[in-house]
């Protein structure tokens, strides 16, 4: 049988970054839409890890394939963990991100920058054609700035401020933030759980 994987999502700067770390596996990866997979998965998990289960169960019952579901989100301590779960649909399901991003820097105006820490987190859970599911958690630790900046990225990258790099998330290299980056780490973990089962 002809190993695929089959990456739960349409966001095609998500599968850029997930082709770029799991090229060395050489196996296929599609995305949904290139599966020809379409289905409404409704995501009300409570946690990362519950949401990335959820999409990855339901897309898995469409296909023989291995299927890689991810749940991510950004995580401000200031603002009670928020827009954590609801990353995606914060203000909305189709609110530009530039708008998502002004909106949290209007909220954190008066917070000190110290307390200003906040995670990318990244659950990505596999399932694999036998039923066997793993699911693995990562983070990527830094500030929220004082405003945008940078072009690399997308979702809330500009107003993250990573302290080792001394730049936003969307400043920083394709290669430096595949490194560092809570999908990147994730993807490595769930990269070696694919391994044994090839």
């Amino acid at each position: 049988m002809e190993h695929k994987i089959i990456f739960a999502t349409g966001n095609e700067g998500k599968m850029k970054e997930i082709r770029e770390i799991l090229g060395d596996l050489k196996v296929p990866v599609e995305s949904m839409k290139e599966a020809n997979i379409d289905i409404d998965i409704e995501e009300n998990g409570t946690t990362f890890e519950e949401n990335s289960l959820i999409k990855a169960t339901e897309v898995a019952k469409h296909t023989e394939a291995i299927v890689l579901a991810d749940d991510s989100g950004l995580e401000i301590d200031a603002l009670d963990k928020e827009p954590g779960v609801h990353s995606a649909r914060y203000l909305g399901e189709d609110t530009p991100y530039d708008i998502k991003n002004k909106e949290i820097l209007i909220r954190m105006d008066d917070v000190s920058w110290t307390k200003r820490t906040a995670r990318f987190v990244c659950a990505i859970t596999a399932v694999f054609p036998d039923g066997l599911h793993k699911t693995v958690r990562a983070t990527m630790e830094g500030l929220i700035g004082y405003e945008a900046a940078g072009e690399n990225g997308f979702g809330y990258d500009p107003i993250f401020y990573v302290p080792e790099f001394d730049c936003t998330s969307a400043q920083l290299t394709m290669e430096q933030k595949n490194k560092i980056s809570h999908r990147g780490k994730a993807l490595e973990m769930i990269k070696e759980e694919i391994k044994k089962h090839l």
